[in-house]
């Protein structure tokens, strides 16, 4: 299995079937071979979806490899709490996140709440404290890091 050769060939692939491919590795566990393959989209990644790209990955991969070598398919996502890139959050607009600042912002260094606004310099988060609703700017620079959180 040459996975230079299969990388660069799923980097084509992937995103025919409506997903990014965030990283791809092989390694041994309990004398088998895993190729995991972790990807992303904006829009939810649910179990169905990661069973269908599974199994079209898995034909491709049959057809594109053609060593005897055996190996696990191994197919996931980031996660539903993923990381966020600063540079995209537009596509993001309307979901629930946690942000962690560098500097605080009237004492508080971590904020969680919807994501109602990105401007080319900064975010807007409505997030609520008790039953007050409060709206906070947060400017982009000042974001030490940013994801998809679950609201209860």
């Amino acid at each position: 299995m040459d996975l230079v050769k299969i990388k660069n060939l799923l980097e084509e692939k992937i995103p025919t079937l409506g997903f990014e491919l965030v990283s791809i590795n092989r390694k041994v566990e309990k004398g088998e071979v895993l190729l995991s393959i972790v990807v992303d989209r904006v829009e939810p990644i649910d179990m169905d979806a990661i069973v269908k790209l599974s199994q079209d990955l898995s034909t491709y991969l049959d057809e594109i490899d053609d060593s005897e070598d055996k190996y696990m398919l191994d197919v996931s996502s980031l996660g539903a709490e993923k990381p966020l890139k600063v540079d995209n959050l537009k596509a993001y607009e309307g979901r629930y996140v946690n942000v962690h600042v560098n500097n605080a912002i009237n004492g508080n260094n971590i904020f969680e709440g919807e994501l109602t606004e990105v401007k080319e310099d900064s975010i807007t988060l409505t997030y609520r404290i008790k039953t007050r609703v409060k709206t906070v700017v947060i400017l982009l620079s000042n974001i030490y890091k940013i994801r998809l959180a679950i609201k209860f």
